[in-house]
């Protein structure tokens, strides 16, 4: 996991509509960046729509949610339209962003050692700081934890 008071690395993915985004686009705003590890997977989908449950509330309080897997655009894009996801989706199928924030590690998997996501949340400030950040994510609590995260400051 990186470093609270850190610098937030910067990257540019594409979207679930296929367009580019960089992290940077949103200095000035809060963003949460959660990592999870799979489009329509029971846990996923709770934490995805936790978020978008709570969306109206993370926009009055002017916050970017932004949820990355090594998913494709296509999965990314089906996963929006099921479940009505009002945040941005970010692919990374190369893994260079899952490794840029120390998410992608080996974990135990039904009693055998594999690599993948190790559900993440990281909350970065308007200046690109990241200001909390949480490990070995609870799915169906995440979106709730960081609304209060973020209406106690």
């Amino acid at each position: 996991m990186l470093e609270v008071g850190s610098i937030a690395p910067d990257f540019t993915l594409l979207d679930q509509n296929g367009d580019s985004v960089s992290l940077s686009n949103f200095v000035g705003k809060k963003i949460i960046l959660y990592f999870y590890s799979k489009d329509n997977t029971p846990g996923c989908t709770k934490q995805a729509c936790g978020y978008a449950q709570n969306y109206p509330r993370f926009k009055e309080k002017d916050t970017i949610i932004i949820g990355i897997s090594k998913d494709t655009v296509v999965s990314h894009k089906k996963f929006e339209e099921k479940y009505q996801l009002p945040f941005i989706l970010l692919a990374n199928p190369e893994l260079d962003v899952l490794q840029a924030y120390d998410v992608w590690k080996e974990k135990n998997m039904y009693g055998r050692m594999v690599m993948g996501v190790v559900r993440t949340t990281y909350l970065i400030n308007e200046e690109g700081i990241i200001e909390k950040a949480f490990t070995k994510v609870k799915a169906a609590d995440d979106a709730e934890r960081m609304l209060r995260e973020i209406e106690s400051e």
